[in-house]
């Protein structure tokens, strides 16, 4: 069997609302969790922007990214992602620059093309505006100015912003967006945690059309991984009936809080049911110690990604740690030290 490439372990929080819990809860768990992944060892946390969804308290994000990374001191902090078509890249500048002079050298800034909701909810927060295919990457390199040194004769200056070369990273299910960072030479993350089914295809697009930049002198890829790990397989298949539910709930147009654990809740659903929750859920890793070991291994070695972005939601926070902690015991992977400089 061919040996496992060297991989580091970060983590993208939905900043998911429990059932019974407000969403001042949800937010004090997203820093309980930043915390303990911080002792961990774990590279970055990031957080997602979504919008309209009584399930997710990630919308303002760059103003959850502050509060995260002002309760940590070393773990990388920043955005999976922002949803690019949502702001003018100027904001999005001053946001993130901002933030980068507060906490220099630990602030990400991964961009999404989607909207990050429903059509309704995204007329609010464009108003009038006529989004364009040629938009998205005509925002990322106007990120790139304003993010980089002010050039002579440049009248747009973000400030703060101006030459604190946040990274940026570009984030895709799809392929668009594995072509743009290749050709860009940005660093790649393809959201596996749910449309799993390209990532093969958007990996070795991304590979194959790589060009070096004053960024990145090689190809750099996370991929997103849902994580359940428990003491055992069948208690961890117990508490992914949680994402089960969402999944489900998701597929059928229907947007809740996080439920507590089901027992036999795949066995309640029709075949059908069960297909979409799996092809959703293809990147997946459930179960005990054992498990996960071999999981996250197979993925690492199947993808040669550089970090697993583990997606961990159980419902009992706690037990989310934990679920942590396995993963961090089983793996305990080396990382080369070109790999932590390379995204400083």
């Amino acid at each position: 069997m061919p040996s496992t490439p060297p991989f580091s372990l970060s983590m993208l929080d939905l900043v998911s609302v429990r059932e019974g819990h407000t969403v001042a809860q949800a937010l004090e768990v997203a820093r309980q969790t930043v915390q303990h992944a911080e002792r961990l060892g774990f590279v970055r946390y990031w957080v997602a922007e979504h919008h309209n969804m009584q399930g997710i308290a990630s919308s303002a994000t760059a103003v959850l990214v502050g509060h995260l990374a002002g309760a940590t001191e070393r773990i990388r902090v920043g955005s999976g992602g922002i949803m690019l078509p949502n702001h003018a890249p100027l904001v999005v500048a001053e946001a993130f620059g901002t933030l980068a002079e507060l906490y220099p050298g630990r602030i990400d800034l991964g961009l999404g093309r989607a909207p990050g909701t429903d059509p309704l909810t995204m007329r609010a927060l464009r108003r009038d505006r006529v989004e364009t295919e040629e938009d998205f990457p005509r925002d990322v390199a106007e990120l790139q100015r304003l993010l980089g040194p002010a050039q002579p004769g440049q009248r747009l200056i973000a400030m703060p912003g101006a030459d604190t070369q946040v990274p940026i990273w570009l984030l895709g299910s799809s392929l668009y967006s594995a072509q743009l960072a290749a050709q860009r030479g940005l660093p790649y993350a393809f959201a596996s945690h749910f449309a799993p089914r390209l990532l093969m295809q958007a990996l070795d697009m991304y590979r194959c059309l790589f060009q070096p930049s004053a960024h990145l002198a090689a190809p750099y890829v996370a991929i997103g991984v849902p994580l359940i790990a428990a003491p055992s397989d069948d208690e961890a298949q117990f508490l992914a009936s949680s994402i089960y539910q969402r999944v489900l709930g998701m597929l059928r147009g229907e947007r809740r809080r996080m439920q507590p654990p089901q027992a036999g809740f795949m066995a309640q659903c029709t075949p059908p049911e069960r297909a979409g929750i799996a092809d959703f859920l293809g990147a997946a890793v459930v179960g005990g110690p054992d498990t996960v070991r071999e999981g996250l291994q197979t993925l690492a070695r199947h993808t040669g990604a550089n970090e697993l972005m583990l997606v961990c939601d159980v419902f009992d926070p706690a037990l989310r740690l934990r679920a942590l902690d396995i993963a961090a015991q089983v793996c305990s992977p080396p990382v080369p030290a070109e790999q932590e400089e390379a995204l400083a």
